[in-house]
């Protein structure tokens, strides 16, 4: 059997996650204890008590998933439990580097927050959005995109097998809304954003974000981890800091790893963090697998019984 832990991004975020995990476990009260003493606000208040606006500023949702997605690493760690394999959708991607120790864990906080007001502040003006189209190959979708004339669109999340989320302004996504449908896209779900994240429009905020990284010292992951920007294993060749920073203004290929991986033979999935839609996504890929997903107790502790029972 082989693990893979995956772990989620901006947009699965809600107040209250993780609290449940919080009250029971010390573990997990000394990650969010830890986290709040290198950057000196109180992790557990904001993700517990702030409301929806607060929680979904870029720069909170950021640390608040990764310090609940570490809490839960620990808790498996103790346990036994781990992974052969990594990866993260856009966000994600920095737990499972400072899992697979490329960084140590203040280095993955203070980069974290770093990249989170990074990508706030520099997000250039206009009214961006995201649409969600279903039911077309990604070939398709990248025509459809190609194709408008007012506006600007393109793909951001490659996210599985007839899933494709674009990113843009609101001419181009209603343009491209259309021509996806007239290609015969099963459904286009609009998708209120913050920013055009993961398009040449954050080109400003890479260049910002591979200033910082560089003067962080970075080592080869020690675990196997994939990359968003095109689906494949780091290597020592890979300057973890230009893969980062170009991470910001380029699209997720997240369907590829998921393929890649399985092609690696890994026949299970553990989802660690809020919500369930990497679990989903992976579901679109393959439902030869095995798929578990970790964001309260209950889950966490089913979860342990079925992979020691299966390791």
């Amino acid at each position: 059997m082989k693990i893979s832990f995956l772990f989620p991004g901006q947009g699965a975020q809600y107040v209250g996650m993780g609290k449940d995990l919080y009250d029971k476990y010390e573990e997990v009260r000394n990650v969010y204890d830890r986290v709040s003493n290198i950057l000196g606000i109180d992790v557990a208040e904001l993700t517990f008590n702030s409301d929806e606006d607060v929680l979904s500023e870029t720069h909170n949702t950021q640390i608040a998933i990764f310090t609940m997605s570490f809490g839960i690493l620990e808790l498996l760690k103790k346990n036994g439990i781990e992974a052969d394999s990594l990866a993260g959708l856009s966000l994600g991607e920095y737990t499972a580097l400072a899992y697979a120790d490329a960084f140590d864990f203040e280095t993955a906080v203070k980069v974290i927050e770093i990249r989170g007001k990074i990508m706030q502040e520099n997000v250039p003006e206009g009214n961006w959005q995201m649409a969600g189209v279903l039911g077309l190959s990604d070939e398709d979708v990248e025509k459809a995109c190609k194709s408008v004339t007012k506006g600007f669109v393109v793909p951001a999340n490659y996210n599985c097998p007839g899933q494709v989320v674009v990113s843009g302004d609101e001419a181009g996504i209603a343009e491209v809304s259309e021509k996806a449908k007239e290609l015969g896209a099963k459904k286009v779900s609009i998708i209120k954003a913050k920013g055009p994240f993961h398009t040449e429009k954050l080109e400003v905020a890479a260049e910002k974000l591979k200033l910082e990284l560089d003067k962080v010292n970075m080592g080869t992951p020690k675990k196997t981890v994939y990359k968003n920007i095109d689906s494949k294993k780091y290597t020592s060749n890979d300057r973890i800091s230009e893969v980062l920073a170009k991470h910001v203004k380029c699209p997720v290929r997240f369907s590829g790893i998921i393929q890649n991986m399985i092609d690696e033979g890994v026949d299970t999935f553990v989802e660690i963090g809020p919500g369930k839609v990497l679990t989903s996504l992976v579901k679109r890929v393959s439902r030869d697998v095995k798929l578990l997903n970790i964001n309260n107790v209950e889950s966490l502790e089913q979860a342990i019984l079925e992979l020691k029972e299966i390791k």
